[in-house]
């Protein structure tokens, strides 16, 4: 039994449900370019389609601060969601998500149809999570589907306040994103591999705080692995490194050890000299780091010993990309890692989740995507939950804390 309400645990048919998506899509000239977020929503509305209820979107858009501006307007994915939804099913638009324009558009709104609000961000009461505000948009409703765990961080009127005035529940990609992060963290099948890349240690120290402690495999990754090589000794050259961190560093050494957590840093590394596509390179060890080099990879031993260890676990968590993988040669460990990784899950002996934009976009360019277990879009979410937070639109949807 999850430890949260879901669309089982209410009556559909007949109400009118604010559900809280996430449509902050990229758009260029007033077209989305990418419609992922509006199709990963689709089986919830329809879900509350079939049962009988109305169906009201709630979104943000952008940053607009407060302030209408019309290129941060809902409007222009009214076609991608009417063509996500099909012919067959009205889709309409509120150029207001409170007041007159929302309650006349809701009044309007045809038998089965699906009405799209205007961006929420077009007033400061949403951010400032300000309780008039979330009272005017529970006002439009009689059940709250909470249905985008990558604003479920954020204590904003849409996510959190207006939990307090209606009944919550989570919608199916919701439900689906906590049931994989509860599997992966909370109830999780061990051995347990993490494995941690990006930039700085230094804007992941929460993360490796809490994974250390929950983990029995922490693969370090990145930039980040130059920190960790460089508080233990070892010379990186010009790497990308954060040599004021090494106290710190040293610290989550200790409290891996004592935790019995095994910290796996690369052995051996891809270096250059510059950081452009198809520049000159090397293999090394992570010993013999040329002074003028960068390292922008993990070496293939060290993938090799990646693959192998992770063969060794029941699950696995992913956040950051092993090395500079945006660009060739430097995308070769971090494939070499999410093809076993996706391998593993295929043959059903790991469980894999990963999220952040940066490991999406990784994972999609060694074309595994579709093949780990579970793969969150939510970036900052995602990354404060493995940090073991609380997040305000998940709290909210407890049994045990619905106002």
């Amino acid at each position: 039994m999850t430890a949260f309400r879901t669309l089982d645990d209410v009556t559909l048919a007949g109400r009118t449900a604010l559900v809280r998506v996430d449509f902050n899509v990229p758009m260029e000239a007033g077209r989305v370019t990418d419609a992922t977020r509006i199709t990963r929503a689709l089986p919830t509305i329809r879900r509350l389609r079939d049962a009988g209820a109305k169906v009201v979107l709630l979104s943000h858009f952008g940053r607009p601060k407060g302030e209408r501006r019309e290129d941060m307007s809902l409007a222009p994915l009214v076609p991608e969601l009417q063509a996500a939804l099909g012919p067959d099913v009205p889709v309409r638009f509120a150029e207001d998500c409170i007041g007159a324009p929302a309650e006349q558009a809701l009044a309007a709104l045809p038998e089965g149809g699906v009405l799209l609000l205007e961006n929420l961000r077009f007033h400061k009461g949403e951010e400032k999570n300000n309780p008039e505000f979330a009272g005017k948009l529970a006002a439009l409703g009689d059940l709250f589907v909470s249905d985008a765990f990558s604003a479920a961080h954020r204590a904003h009127a849409s996510v959190e306040g207006i939990a307090h005035k209606l009944p919550a529940v989570a919608g199916l990609l919701m439900q689906e994103e906590l049931e994989a992060l509860q599997k992966a963290l909370e109830q999780p099948e061990r051995p347990v591999a993490a494995i941690v890349g990006g930039a700085k240690v230094s804007t992941k120290l929460e993360l490796l705080g809490n994974l250390v402690e929950k983990v029995q495999l922490l693969v370090i990754g990145g930039g980040m692995a130059n920190t960790f090589l460089h508080a233990l000794g070892v010379d990186v050259g010009a790497s990308l490194c954060e040599k004021e961190m090494a106290p710190t560093v040293e610290e989550i050494v200790r409290k891996a050890k004592a935790a019995d957590c095994d910290i796996v840093l690369p052995t051996d590394a891809v270096v250059a000299a510059e950081f452009k596509p198809n520049a000159a390179y090397d293999v090394v060890t992570v010993k013999q780091v040329p002074a003028e080099r960068m390292i922008l990879d993990i070496g293939p031993r060290t993938a090799e010993h990646i693959a192998l260890r992770l063969a060794e676990c029941k699950t696995l968590v992913w956040n950051g990309p092993l090395g500079a993988f945006e660009i060739q040669p430097f995308d070769a460990g971090t494939n070499q890692v999410a093809q076993a990784a996706a391998d593993l899950t295929r043959a059903g002996t790991l469980l894999s989740v990963a999220g952040g934009g940066d490991t999406v976009a990784a994972l999609s360019h060694a074309g595994v995507l579709d093949a780990f277990s579970y793969v969150s879009s939510a970036g900052g979410a995602f990354l404060e939950w493995l940090e073991g937070k609380t997040l305000p639109g998940v709290q909210v949807l407890r049994e045990d804390s619905r106002g």
